[in-house]
């Protein structure tokens, strides 16, 4: 990276690609990798032969998996790229990519314009204010249409659009583009690797559309930069260079995104969207100082891309790896060297920084420091999870965590062989070291070893990679539904914890109020207790020993969300009473509390959209109301039909194959999701049956289950 070419921050940019499945991305990189010579090759998605996707996984499958690093050069700038997932089912690797990244390209198809994978990757962008520009590809495609593309994405991501490009000819006679702010025409040559391109003066017949279009351009930006609105209004020619400057501005404060228009399997375009990344998108010093917290003050911590200043990283990814686990890391501050030791703020330990790595790819080239601004992987890093900080001792410093859904799909699995079996676990433990969103456990009471994961998609190549990667052969069980239960009533209970059996006894009441609380949340505890009736050192354990009951389950070992558990009395003894007796006392407390207020079962529902031609609607339509979906809205953009709306988890198992079935392989559906909602009472009683009776337990018992 930047140790060995003395690379300044100001001289990088931090950017990821993202889209919808199949816009393009993957591909938009490897042209991007072979344009600035990193590769003398290219190879396509399709073929199971693109760079970043050198998974076994994603050769098969043709899609990306995990978001694989690398770095170019173009123009005096290193560009170091994160190239991310598309499918919903691998969302953490978006999540933890934008978290480190300064910039990205949305990448949007020509033809289908914003889809619905789009709409959520840009949310996650925004949520982590990343400064972003879009490039419409797949413009030679039969029914490309780049007005009604930049139309979706005003319209469903509710930004500026600014049209810094616009297509010459379309479908099969794109062959170029109106560059509207240095007012230039560029013709993509005809040859196979569109390695060329020619600038020239804007023909004739396009003068007037161009002076059209970048009136429009000017009157947009004119609403973010005053020197040109001053421009604007006097009637004054406009120079490049000012609307260029005005642009990048709109752009970083994240008020609009610039639009570029391109096919990158044609290999037209791709040249002039890596001068926007240089141009539009931020450099580390261009983002504003990270602010940290000191894990021992509470006190906000300023980080500023400084080589100079004291070591804050975040370790963003975890891969397993034959030959220890790798690390990837944003270096936010100082200088990282090899054989550093640093220290964790989650754990409080020591961590030493062992192999320094650059990664292409699949490829490593072992480095001796990374500075401010580099995204670079460690080999030996210990006792360091997803989202750690990593930093100076003498400047304790934690970075903002990462959140992550939890699963929403599991199943049984367990070993072919008893060779498998000694394997299993290790390897499993490895993906869930890789993987937030992918969780494993053992059922206490059937022995059952249980995978949890975003879909079935997941947990389909969570196995498939066991059997590749690590050579361990799996039997499945039926996916299963991630239930959760609620309290069906708010309540009172008195939790009373006394023993005294010779000795030092265990003393511990506590008068607490469970209520309903906000939709999704998992136990939200706080203390009202005033005076010294519970005395606070005892406050903490109480509602450790309320999630330790919610998060069991009871006998359906479904956890109990939207619970908010108020202690607000209780008594205490001088000699008697702990930390262990009052957590005893919590869990007491919150057994009541189930079983006086009675469970509600709850399922998650997952965010859906089905996007199927004209012919087929009434039949997806019908199929989906059979399923207990919740149509929300449904869009009438071209021949194709736009169906959103929630559907449970529990009727989506093998819906792709139906989907498939309805129309002729011609539908498709993206779904994330949502939230959480109580189950109707007779599929309930049928849940609780199937639960109980795949744990063994009679029948009989549903009825006192379900309160």
């Amino acid at each position: 990276m930047s140790a060995k070419n003395g690379t300044s921050a100001g001289a990088r940019r931090n950017v990821g690609i993202m889209a919808h499945i199949d816009a393009g991305k993957t591909t938009v990189t490897e042209r991007i990798l072979y344009y600035a010579g990193k590769i003398r090759k290219t190879g396509e998605v399709h073929d199971g032969a693109a760079t970043m996707d050198f998974m076994d996984e994603e050769k098969k499958r043709g899609i990306t998996i995990q978001s694989a690093a690398t770095s170019v050069r173009w123009n005096g700038t290193e560009v170091n790229i994160l190239d991310t997932p598309g499918h919903v089912d691998f969302t953490a690797e978006v999540e933890r990519s934008l978290r480190v990244l300064d910039g990205a390209v949305a990448v949007f198809c020509g033809v289908a314009g914003v889809q619905a994978q789009s709409e959520t990757v840009w949310r996650q962008a925004s949520r982590y204010g990343v400064p972003r520009i879009s490039f419409v590809n797949k413009l030679d495609r039969t029914g490309a249409d780049f007005e009604r593309t930049v139309g979706t994405i005003r319209e469903k991501l509710g930004i500026t659009p600014l049209k810094l490009q616009v297509p010459m000819g379309i479908e099969a006679d794109f062959r170029g583009v109106l560059d509207l702010v240095k007012e230039r025409a560029y013709l993509f040559e005809q040859r196979e690797d569109g390695s060329t391109y020619t600038e020239i003066d804007i023909p004739v017949e396009e003068r007037e559309r161009m002076q059209e279009e970048r009136d429009e351009l000017i009157d947009q930006v004119s609403r973010f930069s005053d020197e040109v609105l001053e421009l604007y209004i006097s009637d004054e020619p406009i120079p490049a260079e000012t609307l260029a400057r005005a642009v990048r501005e709109a752009t970083l404060s994240l008020q609009a995104t610039p639009v570029l228009a391109g096919s990158a399997l044609k290999n037209k375009g791709v040249q002039l969207l890596l001068d926007a990344v240089i141009d539009y998108l931020p450099s580390p010093e261009d983002v504003p100082p990270l602010m940290g917290i000191d894990p021992y003050t509470g006190d906000d911590v300023p980080v500023s891309a400084d080589p100079e200043e004291p070591v804050a990283a975040l370790a963003f990814k975890t891969v397993a790896d034959l030959n220890g686990d790798l690390t990837f890391i944003r270096v936010y501050s100082g200088t990282l060297r090899k054989g550093m030791q640093l220290m964790n703020p989650r754990t409080g330990k020591k961590v030493r920084i062992g192999r320094l790595l650059k990664i292409h790819a699949k490829s490593r080239e072992p480095i001796e420091f990374a500075k401010a601004g580099e995204i670079i992987a460690a080999l030996g890093v210990s006792d360091t999870a997803t989202g750690d900080s990593l930093c100076d001792r003498d400047r304790p410093v934690g970075l903002s965590q990462m959140t992550f859904p939890d699963p929403v799909i599991s199943m049984s699995v367990e070993p072919v062989s008893r060779t498998d079996r000694d394997r299993l676990s290790d390897s499993l433990g490895r993906l869930a070291r890789e993987d937030p969103t992918f969780r494993v456990f053992t059922d206490q009471e059937t022995g059952e070893l249980i995978i949890g994961g975003m879909g079935e998609l997941h947990l389909e190549v969570i196995r498939s990679r066991l059997l590749g990667e690590f050579k361990v052969e799996t039997q499945a069980g039926a996916p299963q539904v991630a239930y959760r239960q609620a309290l069906r009533r708010d309540i009172e209970v008195e939790g009373r914890h006394i023993k005294q059996s010779g000795g030092r006894g265990q003393f511990a009441v506590v008068k607490m109020r469970f209520t309903r609380g906000e939709c999704d949340r998992d136990v939200d505890y706080v203390s009202e207790v005033v005076g010294g009736t519970v005395p606070k050192e005892y406050h903490r354990a109480v509602g450790q020993g309320v999630q330790d009951i919610a998060g069991a389950g009871g006998e359906l070992r479904f956890p109990f969300v939207n619970v908010h558990a108020v202690l607000y009395d209780g008594q205490h003894h001088d000699v008697d009473s702990s930390e262990m007796a009052f957590r005893e006392a919590g869990r007491i407390a919150m057994r009541q509390a189930m079983a006086k207020a009675g469970s509600q079962i709850l399922e998650p529902r997952m965010r859906f959209t089905v996007e199927v031609p004209q012919e087929y609607l009434g039949d997806v339509l019908s199929d989906l109301q059979s399923r207990r979906a919740e149509v929300q809205s449904l869009f009438a953009e071209n021949p194709i039909k736009e169906i959103r709306g929630l559907i449970p988890v529990a009727e989506l198992f093998s819906y792709s194959t139906v989907l498939r079935s309805l129309t002729q392989g011609r539908g498709t559906f993206h779904t994330e999701h949502a939230n959480y909602a109580p189950v109707p009472e007779t599929l309930a009683k049928q849940v609780i049956r199937d639960t109980l009776a795949r744990r063994g337990i009679q029948a009989g018992k549903a009825g006192r289950a379900a309160g």
